[in-house]
């Protein structure tokens, strides 16, 4: 019988109906299933895979009958992941057929129901990918003690199709993702796909050091990636009612080297997150290195990470707390995005942090603040930045009349895109727009995309200069027809 056959013992990943399930519930269980086989059945990964089973786990299987936690992960060890030098196998789920139901008791979530079906690939010593069947699947999941683990997993209809049906999906063949990225010189790549509003994969490949494959939720530096998370950050105070965005920053920080120009009392919240401020980049590009007014805030458009800076140090003075913690308050901590942060303590997993690279192979130094940059250096994982996207789809902490004047064109800023309030607006035709920011620095290129009207998105993490060359292969791969256009767009 068909390895494949076994595969089945562990499903998860897309689902369908965006009403089916509570949206913080949809994307958890679908990251749950992106790790359980990205990062664990795939790559034969069998302590992460084991260790997102329940103790009580029992496997369904029409053919192969019910066996136990124990006796799964036996099997699992001698067949499908016993020889990986002459046979591997990989699981690819059916996009549109997953669905996923909330298990309540005393209104309070306890589990969830996932069903679908999926498709099994195998690769012989040969090195070719087949196609190998396809099968359907029940999933249930239990929280256990704040947890989330697999309790029963149901496979069945187990069937053949005609090679002919096969159809190769490049990102999920990791053999050939790591020869391309050896083949372009990038050290380490994570991709966040996001569809119908929910994080649906995670995937990293590459090694972090010579023989230590980076894993699913390796840190990154992502530069500029900061700035739309400390937007949200002031967005969401906005919301609370906390924080004007149209009041003038003076009332709460004048910085010293703008004091005698009367320009700084204009300046405003709207001002930062949409690039208007007046001010360079950074102050060091003027030829005298400090700070000035460039043109009036609010008559024009002009990138600024000073600007971010400068709201930085309105907010800790308004509220008496660094960035940081009111980050942690009102975005990190409701989100649970446990591996972000603007400071670098003792806390952080240093095993994890994938180091900025030259095209060259020549290793830079890590930035490691210990004070809170507001548009820069900002650390965090796939899964933490995918999460934080997802949130800005579902709208979650801010108002409608916060979001509407987010996503609302304040200013142009180049190839016929605007600059809404911390992302940058591209219009996509047909009514349909994507919300984006980049980030670029020493050893990091890094970039997001969501469609809120679709409810796809993408992130992609690189850790080398030139990281934006996989750019558009993978926005292709998984926006299709709007990845091609976004590109379209960037080569105007």
């Amino acid at each position: 019988m068909k390895q494949y056959l076994f595969l089945a013992a562990l499903l998860l990943q897309c689902f369908r109906a965006f009403s089916q399930a509570p949206a913080d519930l949809y994307t958890t269980i679908l990251l749950q299933d992106s790790l359980l086989f990205g990062a664990g059945f795939n790559t034969c990964d069998i302590a992460r895979f084991e260790h997102m089973l329940s103790d009580s786990f029992e496997f369904y299987h029409d053919k192969d009958g019910i066996s136990a936690k124990a006796g799964f992960i036996k099997a699992l060890r001698a067949g499908l992941c016993g020889s990986p030098a002459t046979y591997r196998s990989r699981r690819e789920l059916v996009r549109e057929s997953t669905q996923i139901y909330p298990l309540y008791k005393d209104q309070v979530i306890y589990g969830a129901v996932q069903s679908g079906s999926h498709r099994f690939y195998e690769t012989l010593q040969n090195g070719k990918e087949t196609y190998a069947g396809s099968a359907r699947f029940t999933h249930l999941w239990l929280l256990e003690n704040g947890t989330w683990k697999l309790s029963r997993s149901l496979s069945f209809d187990h069937r053949e199709t005609d090679v002919a049906n096969y159809r190769s999906a490049f990102f999920d063949n990791d053999s050939a993702v790591a020869s391309w990225l050896k083949e372009i010189r990038v050290p380490v790549l994570g991709i966040g796909v996001i569809h119908n509003g929910a994080l649906q994969q995670v995937k990293v490949f590459g090694e972090l050091r010579p023989g230590v494959p980076a894993p699913y939720n390796t840190i990154f530096n992502v530069a500029s990636l900061t700035k739309p998370v400390t937007a949200l950050v002031t967005l969401r105070l906005v919301s609370a009612g906390k924080w004007d965005p149209d009041e003038p920053l003076y009332k709460y920080w004048t910085d010293p080297e703008v004091a005698q120009d009367s320009r700084h009392r204009l300046l405003t919240t709207r001002h930062v997150l949409s690039h208007q401020t007046g001010f360079r980049n950074w102050r060091r590009e003027n030829s005298d290195g400090k700070l000035q007014f460039g043109f009036t805030p609010g008559t024009g458009y002009g990138y600024s990470g000073e600007g971010f800076e400068y709201l930085r140090k309105a907010l800790e003075k308004k509220f008496r707390k660094t960035l940081d913690l009111l980050a942690a308050e009102y975005l990190f901590g409701p989100l649970k995005m446990t591996d972000t942060r603007y400071c670098w303590s003792g806390t952080a997993d240093t095993q994890r942090l994938a180091q900025g690279y030259s095209p060259e192979g020549i290793p830079y130094k890590t930035v490691r603040n210990t004070t809170a940059n507001a548009a820069d250096d900002l650390f965090t994982t796939i899964p933490d930045y995918g999460s934080f996207l997802v949130s800005i789809l579902h709208r979650q902490g801010i108002s409608d009349k916060v979001f509407s004047e987010m996503i609302r064109p304040q200013v142009a800023s180049s190839k016929g895109k605007y600059f809404g309030l911390g992302m940058e607006i591209y219009d996509l035709g047909n009514g349909e727009y994507a919300l984006s920011h980049g980030g670029a620095d020493e050893g990091c290129q890094a970039i997001c995309f969501i469609l809120p009207r679709t409810g796809q998105g993408i992130v992609i993490f690189t850790n080398v200069d030139d990281g934006y060359k996989v750019y558009e292969k993978i926005l292709v791969h998984y926006l299709g027809a709007y990845g091609r256009k976004i590109v379209d767009i960037e080569m105007q």
